[in-house]
């Protein structure tokens, strides 16, 4: 569906009424343009699809830090759709890293902003209570989640943190003044045990109770009004009832992700199937609330199988009429020889993406006009 601004079109007027009628963002003072990517993300979902990749901007294969460059633009010629920060920097470190930190993403956020791109946000939430990362420990992390939560012993350190967080959001403006929209997706692969905050360390009702809390206290208190929220879990479920085991409710959730590795490749193991499953029980709860859906994280480290994009991913989000506002892989290391997610010049898959990149269905930085508008364009 491609909305166009002319008042006299027909589809456009359709699309602003489903945009002001049908689709359940939680946040009702969310600014103009938060609620127009919300629409847009919404309409796109029933055609196309969004590339994104993971800290695109801030470096890749062999580089950092240079402007406008992205690896995905080496190859194609444009920006990822979708460029991928993370919060993990805003705690657990100096008030002078972090705030080195803060200007860095900011000046990314700001400038996909501008050039109509769209920011989605990861925290690798280092743990406030142990003071370690955030991939759990046996030997000495902490179980936090009961702690930071409303009643809990950290929960005062917890507010702090989160209003480090409000005040980025509320720091990155554009030329023109307006606060850029971003998917904030925190306490991602919850139902795994890798990380302080999981399903091993952490109850149901804790886990809901921070998630709670953390949304109203930034929109509600903090009043971040630029944040569409996104709850994505890995691959342990199998079935909607798993999938929304720990779920904290319509009025805590924007979009239904889903970060899935193991089954598009990860260590030569396929099972696209079982992958194929997921989405379409993300897609159909987003559906049937009216709220967004995204495939959150994916991937294949060093893309081995030339082919993968079209016949392994594509295929996939071509099938079974997904609605799926955005794909999004991991990051491409700087150093390392081998973790990268996306290819680079010279890299064996560039030909496979290049179809990716050129099929209709896939939407990069360039495809889009005006995201942040009641109207917008699909070029």
């Amino acid at each position: 569906m491609k909305c166009i601004p002319d008042k006299k079109n027909a589809l456009l007027f359709l699309c602003m009424i489903a945009g002001h009628f049908l689709f359940a963002q939680l946040d009702k003072q969310a600014t103009r343009e938060t609620k127009a990517l919300y629409r847009n993300l919404k309409l796109i979902s029933k055609k196309h699809i969004l590339f994104g990749h993971q800290h695109a901007l801030e470096y890749g294969h062999g580089w950092s830090d240079e402007a406008d460059r992205s690896d995905v633009k080496s190859v194609t010629g444009s920006h990822p759709a979708v460029v991928g920060i993370d919060f993990s920097g805003f705690s657990g470190h100096s008030k002078e890293e972090i705030e080195k930190t803060a200007a860095l993403l900011k000046k990314n956020v700001i400038a996909t902003y501008e050039r109509g791109g769209i920011t989605t946000v990861s925290w690798h939430f280092r743990n406030p209570v142990s003071n370690e990362g955030f991939y759990w420990k046996d030997s000495s992390s902490v179980a936090a989640m009961a702690l930071i939560k409303p009643g809990g012993s950290h929960h005062e350190e917890y507010k702090t943190i989160l209003k480090t967080i409000a005040d980025f959001a509320h720091s990155v403006k554009g030329k023109d003044g307006i606060l850029a929209p971003m998917i904030f997706r925190p306490f991602h692969e919850f139902d795994g045990d890798w990380f302080w905050w999981g399903k091993k360390y952490t109850s149901r009702e804790d886990f809901m109770a921070v998630w709670q809390f953390t949304v109203a206290y930034l929109r509600d208190t903090l009043k971040v009004h630029n944040f569409i929220y996104a709850f994505s879990p890995d691959t342990r479920f199998n079935s909607e009832t798993e999938y929304l085991e720990r779920y904290p409710g319509d009025d805590f959730v924007d979009m239904f992700g889903l970060d899935d590795y193991g089954d598009f490749g990860r260590d030569g193991k396929y099972n696209v199937e079982a992958g194929l499953q997921r989405l379409t029980i993300i897609s159909d709860v987003a559906i049937r609330k009216n709220k967004l859906a995204a495939f959150t994280e994916t991937g294949l480290e060093s893309i081995p199988d030339a082919n993968w994009w079209t016949e392994t991913l594509l295929k996939t989000l071509k099938s079974k009429k997904l609605q799926l506002a955005y794909v999004l892989v991991w990051r491409n290391d700087t150093t390392s020889p081998t973790h990268f997610y996306a290819p680079f010049p010279g890299q064996a898959s560039v030909p496979d993406f290049i179809n990716f990149y050129n099929d209709p269905f896939t939407l990069f930085e360039k495809d889009l006009i005006d995201v942040y508008d009641n109207k917008f364009i699909i070029k």
